[in-house]
């Protein structure tokens, strides 16, 4: 007789619960990843324009120099025979031009001053170049960052989509619903510019969540509160562990509606508090934008941004 096999026994609701919590929060730590890069693909990108045109006005400038190095080296030996010069001074290559000078007889008889400038803009025009490559350089590796950030995005939440394609009907929906708090935003009591980020956030509730996005269909959780707070004429970072030190920092026994919560170590998530120990957020792509406990997630600090 054959020994019988035990069956699997089938996950409860908290135990799923706490698997597809885990696999949201790191996608949520990958998608702060994700938020930070683009901030910081957008910097550089404004650098690297800034650079260019730094470097576009050094090279013209180096012209001007390179001409009256020229104009003064043609008077200096106007009149005799020119092949011995006429190498040097139709180069367009600043170092080979200036190597030239220095092997020509007529080198001495050129304003020294005139020459110092040269050289000093060749160093200048080198400079930029290197600066321009270099953020040129950071830019391709700030577009990986985001490729892979988005690939374990994705991997994460095909993970808790199949957990959750393995509950009941019943199940899932319990699941899926927990927390969830019905509250308009007349009921927060909040005035002037919190008032008009609150209005706004608790106008999205109900809408998908996406990672990366910041409306006006759908967003992530720090896209939710800079586009919240920019309607309230503040200007906040797409990223969740910027927005932790854009604003003055408050103790949990001090919030008041408006201000930024929050969560995890490293910050990977961020709501706003409504009052009443409660918070609007985008929490994640099963629930997107709704109306939350306080202490649902784990707590790290408040900002009271403006």
């Amino acid at each position: 007789m054959l020994p019988s096999t035990a069956a699997h026994a089938t996950p409860s609701i908290k135990d799923v619960q706490a698997q597809v919590d885990d696999l949201y929060q790191q996608a949520d730590a990958a998608g702060e990843k994700y938020d930070a890069a683009n901030v910081r693909l957008k910097q550089l990108r404004s650098e690297l324009s800034d650079l260019e045109a730094d470097q576009k006005r050094q090279d013209t400038a180096l012209s001007g120099v390179r001409e009256q190095v020229r104009d003064s080296v043609m008077r200096q030996f106007e009149g005799s025979n020119m092949s011995a010069v006429g190498q040097v001074v139709v180069s367009d290559d600043p170092k080979a031009f200036l190597a030239g000078l220095s092997t020509m007889s007529a080198y001495d008889g050129i304003q020294n001053s005139l020459l110092t400038d040269y050289s000093n803009q060749v160093q200048a025009l080198q400079l930029r170049q290197q600066a321009t490559a270099d953020r040129a350089a950071d830019v391709t590796q700030t577009q990986a960052d985001l490729k892979q950030a988005k690939a374990t995005i994705d991997d994460k939440l095909a993970e808790a989509k199949k957990v959750l394609g393995g509950l009941q009907a019943k199940q899932r929906e319990e699941l899926l619903s927990r927390d969830s708090t019905r509250v308009s935003a007349g009921d927060i009591n909040a005035t002037g510019s919190a008032a008009a980020a609150i209005s706004y956030a608790m106008a999205q509730v109900g809408k998908a969540y996406v990672y990366g996005a910041a409306g006006p269909s759908a967003f992530d959780c720090s896209g939710l509160t800079m586009r919240a707070w920019g309607a309230a004429g503040v200007s906040l970072p797409h990223s969740s562990a910027a927005q932790y030190g854009s604003g003055r920092h408050i103790a949990a026994s001090d919030l008041q509606p408006g201000d930024l919560v929050f969560y995890y170590h490293p910050i990977s998530h961020v709501g706003m508090y409504i009052g009443n120990g409660m918070i609007v957020n985008a929490e994640n792509p099963s629930v997107g934008v709704k109306v939350t406990g306080l202490y649902s997630m784990p707590y790290v600090g408040a900002v009271r941004p403006g």
